[in-house]
């Protein structure tokens, strides 16, 4: 039995800059095949590190005539790439068994067989046990109505299975499967974080989030829950990978990591091992937290923990309470202070487009960006992610105008405001960049920060020419 993952050709996310991320999600799923399908021969392709279009891909799925090819399915907007992926692979060979999986597919999984005859399984919610499964099935010919968590056609019929059970323990998973894109892994970089020279890795340390934020689907997806690795499983991977492949640079991709003795356990692992001043680490963490465990920071500065990146979202407690995001903005205001006093590069995220949004309001959102000065700043615009409570609301009230799935990365807007229009919308996030990097006191105060991180990053933003990208957006 053949299995295939695929990376397919697609554009990453400009507002970032220039990157190119390790595909996580089909290395963890190819290291499970590998680990519990003892008949199964696994390849992984990633067209982006080894240059690949879309002719190019036909090539190589032809060379290996998979059985099975499942690709990539990180995030709505690259729904189109990864059905185009199972198009191709059933038109090289019809009788492949052609599977997809992630957030959007799993919200839309009924919808979407629907919509994509080329998909012939959708894998819902955590994908290893599940996919093991369904390859053992398929080498056996066995019944697919016995696996838990797909949903598949069945005598012309759409059927959903019963969901499968979340996996107890994550720390029994194997190590992402780097060794399958060992030939490209020193590709993998993310310039304006580590520049373009530094191998980059992604570290999954928890699945799920334990705070309900209407716009975001990660909690949904992981059913309410959050569950972690160990701090020595969490720094263990970071090892290896430091060794095997070359990697300096890490994402701790969690959607929440947590300030707590877990955390602190990280560190001291990290730091046990010699590798504080060797490695650089980014998370994702909450304003609060860093305000309620600001004696952590020092250590975690230390343990190589370079950059933060906070949900600032808004300036207004009643729209953050409407987005059931439990912070203050006076705690975004200390975090940002209590980073940059620990040489910690503070990175904020904000949210424009709020059904109740004004131009007066992004002009106040604009005005306490401004204020509280993040080393960084991203203005994103609040889209309906099939999955959060927003587009359930939003496709009740018929809110929604435009259902192309490639616009919905954050940069273009698909419902207006009760006052504003999509156009205008579009305009007003340019303004809040324009607002914000347009400043020449704060692009000199970049390019001369004592920060190295915000040195280089203000130098490479210069040259990128973000508003231009942004201008041609609309």
């Amino acid at each position: 039995m053949k299995v295939l993952f695929v990376e397919p050709p697609k554009e990453f996310w400009f507002v970032m800059g220039e990157y190119l991320p390790p595909p996580l999600g089909i290395l963890q799923l190819a290291a499970y095949i590998e680990k519990k399908n003892n008949n199964a021969k696994v390849k992984v392709i990633d067209c982006q590190a080894h240059s690949l279009n879309w002719q190019g891909l036909e090539a190589e799925i032809r060379a290996f005539d998979p059985d099975i090819v499942a690709s990539s399915g990180l995030a709505t907007c690259n729904t189109y790439t990864s059905v185009r992926t199972l198009e191709l692979a059933k038109k090289i060979r019809p009788d492949v068994l052609t599977v997809a999986g992630g957030q959007h597919f799993t919200a839309l999984a009924e919808e979407s067989m629907r919509t994509y005859p080329e998909i012939d399984i959708i894998i819902r919610g955590e994908g290893e046990e599940t996919l093991s499964e369904t390859v053992k099935f398929a080498t056996e010919r066995g019944a697919l109505s016995d696996v838990k968590g797909i949903s598949h056609r069945h005598t012309g019929k759409i059927v959903s299975n019963p969901p499968r059970p979340l996996i107890d323990n994550l720390d029994d998973l194997p190590y992402p499967a780097y060794h399958l894109v060992k030939d490209v892994a020193h590709k993998y970089h993310f310039t304006m974080m580590a520049g373009s020279d530094t191998s980059y890795a992604i570290i999954e340390g928890s699945r799920g989030c334990e705070h309900r934020c209407t716009f975001c689907t990660q909690w949904r997806h992981w059913d309410g829950r959050w569950r972690a690795k160990s701090a020595k499983r969490v720094a263990d991977e970071i090892d290896f990978l430091y060794k095997n492949i070359g990697a300096k640079f890490f994402w701790l991709t969690d959607d929440n990591f947590p300030l707590d003795k877990r955390a602190n356990d990280i560190c001291d692992e990290i730091i046990n091992r010699g590798l504080g001043d060797k490695i650089m680490w980014f998370v994702q963490a909450r304003c609060d937290q860093i305000v309620n465990n600001k004696e952590l920071l020092p250590k975690m500065r230390k343990a190589g923990n370079r950059w933060i990146l906070m949900g600032a979202e808004n300036d207004k407690s009643s729209v953050l309470q409407d987005y059931c995001k439990t912070i203050d903005p006076r705690e975004t205001t200390l975090a940002v202070k209590l980073l940059k006093e620990n040489d910690i590069f503070a990175q904020l995220t904000f949210i424009i487009g709020h059904p109740m949004d004004t131009h007066e309001s992004i002009d106040n959102l604009k005005r306490f960006a401004d204020k509280v000065n993040p080393d960084l700043a991203i203005f994103m615009i609040l889209t309906p992610f099939p999955g959060t409570k927003i587009f359930q609301t939003a496709r009740e009230k018929d809110l929604i105008k435009d259902y192309n799935w490639s616009k919905y990365d954050m940069v273009h807007p698909v419902m207006p405001t009760n006052n504003l229009t999509i156009e205008q919308i579009q305009e007003e996030q340019y303004n809040c960049y324009r607002g914000f990097y347009g400043s020449l006191k704060r692009r000199l105060a970049g390019v001369l920060s004592p920060n190295k991180l915000k040195r280089r990053t203000y130098t490479y933003l210069a040259t990128r020419g973000l508003l231009n990208q942004l201008r041609s957006t609309s």
